[in-house]
This record gives structure tokens, C-alpha cells and sequence, in this order.
């Protein structure tokens, strides 16, 4: 079978749909990456496709890992389809970095029956090692695809529809918002969106709905706190601070992990002004598929100075070493972090 993937970052789900559709499925297939909503929405058609009358004993097989016993799926892809042209073996969370008969796999894989389709199926979190012996063997023989976040068009298409479903309309300010604050999984996306459509008043919902029930990550307040810095708003970023290291859920070298990220991306930012290097160099730079988000940290960006976001940049490294490696309080370190930051430091103390 010719190697067939999908790695790229920038995933289209409806181009794969739509090829499976056209195509009919194949043998098989790795699928796996953070949006697991897209993910189980093609693991459903994909079992459509194969087994167009339902589940059933016969037709379809389901091995939870995270092991992987060579017997089992030898014997799953040696039971023949029964009343139906098709069966379909659904390996769900195997840990292929870890198999302890590797070699005896790859070898079935490597075999699969005509009449049959195996899909190893990955959590959110799961990442394949390239470098396995395993690994190499099941990309060369599957189709690869990693569900990743949407572009921006798409994601605010989607938002829009999962609105009208719930018979409101939204505007495009309040679903980059919501994006924005929310985070861009689908998954995580979806309560929000019930919420929002539950308590907005009238027929459109507005950046003010947004705010007021949507549920902020972690990044988002982050963000917010350095946007409060950048325009010489000192008490409000530290009681932002507050706010987000009263809530116990919120690890203190988590929060300046977030932190150390976004003077990085500020950094980069403040470059592209100096440089004229415009939005779409930030959002390369950065890893950014919203134009909306980068305008945001380019804007948060004129409040800063270059020197300024390169000591906020080592001052995020430094006490990064001092939360592991000294016996001081990481939420004490991570305030004394941000009051340098704020008070603009541009040089390593003496």
C-alpha cells in the first residue's frame, strides 16, 4: 500500500471527508491530534462507510488499549463480515510508542484483509514517536490524519451554524471573542456555545454575552493580565494575578509557562513593528492560524519596548530555575516575575 498522510499542521477536515466519501475507506488508519470533536465525527462517518447497516458482534471489533495483544488482533482482523461486505477493527488508545510485541504487529498490519479496515484511534494528548521501528511501519501503511484546529474561516463558520441550531446569530466580533477567551477545540467550544445561546437576551449574540458567561482559559487571562501592563495598568494586571493564582486548579510554574510564552510572542511582535514585518510574519513566527489574536499582540506590543520583552523573556527563564530548584513559594516568585515585568526592566539586576 503506497504511504498515504496527513501531517501537515493546517488539517482539512471537509478535503478528508470528502475523499472518504468519493474513495471509500481504506485499511487502514491512524487517526490522532488535539481535536478530538473532529476526530470522532470522522471516526463515525468512517464507520458508515464501512459498516453501513450498524455496529454489530460480527462486523465490528473494539480492542482498548493501552496494550495490544497480537492474538486478539489477529483474530479481529480474521473475522470474516457477516451479512455485510465489510469489517471494521477499532483499536482505541493503544499505546503504539509502547507495544510489547511490536514486531508480531507491524507484521499484521503490514496484512490486513481486503475486506476489512482497522483504525488505531488516539486521545488528545497522544503524540506517535517517529522514531520507533513500529511507528515508521503503520505510517507507511495507513492513512494519517491529525485533527488539529480549524483556520479561522472555518472555526467561525462552524460557530456561526452551532448558533443558528440553537435559533440565534452571532456576530463575527463575538465569535472571535469567544474563540479567543474560550480557547479554539471544538470540544471545549461547545458548552460554551450553549451557555451563551441560553443566556443571550435577543436574536444576536453579542462580544457583551460573550464576556459574561463564556469561561476564560488559562492563556486568555494571561493575556488579558499583559494587555493591562502594556497600558500602564499595574493594579488591575496584579488583580488579575490574583484572581487567577486564588483558583487552586492554577499551578504556579503552569501560569509562568503561559507567561513565558506570551512574552515570547510579544517579543516577536514588538520585532515585526520595528522591522515593518507586518501580521502575517507574527503569525508565522508564532504559530498563529487568527489574524485577530496576532492584531491583539501586536497592539498589546506598542507598550513595550524590544529590551523591555527580552529581560521579560529571561526573567520568565530565571524564574523558571528558581521555582525548581529553590525552596522559595512559586506563587511569590511568579509575583515577583510579573512586578519586574511590569516595572519595565530592561538589565539583570547587579
Amino acid at each position: 500500500m503506497a504511504k498515504k498522510s496527513a501531517k501537515d499542521e493546517q488539517f482539512n477536515y471537509a478535503f478528508e471527508l470528502r475523499t472518504l466519501k468519493e474513495r471509500g475507506p481504506e485499511r487502514l488508519y491512524l487517526l490522532w491530534g488535539p481535536e478530538d470533536y473532529l476526530r470522532e465525527q470522522y471516526l463515525t462517518q468512517l464507520k458508515k462507510k464501512c459498516l453501513p447497516e450498524g455496529e454489530d458482534d460480527f462486523s465490528y471489533k473494539r480492542l482498548d488499549g493501552p496494550a495490544l495483544d497480537p492474538l486478539r488482533l489477529q483474530q479481529a482482523l480474521d473475522a470474516m463480515p457477516f451479512m455485510t461486505e465489510h469489517t471494521f477493527v477499532e483499536l482505541r488508545d493503544v499505546d503504539i510508542n509502547k507495544l510489547s510485541d511490536a514486531e508480531s504487529c507491524a507484521k499484521l498490519i503490514s496484512d490486513i484483509p481486503d475486506y476489512c479496515t482497522v483504525a488505531f484511534v488516539q486521545n488528545a494528548q497522544f503524540e506517535p514517536d517517529g522514531r520507533l521501528r513500529f511507528v515508521k511501519t503503520l505510517r507507511s501503511e495507513c492513512r494519517e490524519l491529525k485533527f488539529t484546529q480549524q483556520s479561522q474561516g472555518m472555526l467561525t463558520d462552524w460557530i456561526a451554524r452551532r448558533f443558528a441550531a440553537a435559533g440565534k446569530k452571532v456576530e463575527l466580533s463575538a465569535a472571535q471573542r469567544l474563540i479567543f477567551i474560550s480557547g479554539d477545540l471544538m470540544s471545549r467550544l461547545i458548552p460554551e456555545i450553549e451557555k451563551i445561546a441560553a443566556y443571550a437576551k435577543g436574536d444576536a449574540v453579542t462580544q457583551a454575552d460573550v464576556e459574561a458567561v463564556a469561561n476564560h482559559i488559562p492563556e486568555a487571562v494571561v493575556f488579558e493580565m499583559t494587555e493591562l501592563i502594556s497600558q500602564k495598568k499595574i493594579n488591575s494586571a496584579l488583580s488579575v494575578l490574583s484572581e487567577l493564582l486564588a483558583d487552586k486548579n492554577n499551578e504556579p510554574i503552569m501560569m509562568l509557562a503561559v507567561l513565558g510564552r506570551q512574552m515570547r510572542q510579544l517579543y516577536a511582535a514588538r520585532l515585526a513593528l520595528d522591522k515593518n514585518l507586518g501580521t502575517k510574519y507574527v503569525m508565522e513566527v508564532c504559530a498563529m492560524k487568527y489574524d485577530y489574536i496576532a492584531s491583539k499582540l501586536i497592539s498589546a506590543a506598542r507598550g513595550f519596548t524590544l529590551p523591555q520583552l527580552k529581560r521579560a523573556v529571561e526573567l520568565c527563564a530565571e524564574t523558571d530555575y528558581r521555582m525548581k530548584s529553590s525552596g522559595a513559594d512559586p506563587r511569590e516568585l511568579l509575583k515577583e516575575a510579573v512586578l519586574r515585568i511590569a516595572a519595565g526592566e530592561t538589565h539583570a539586576e547587579a
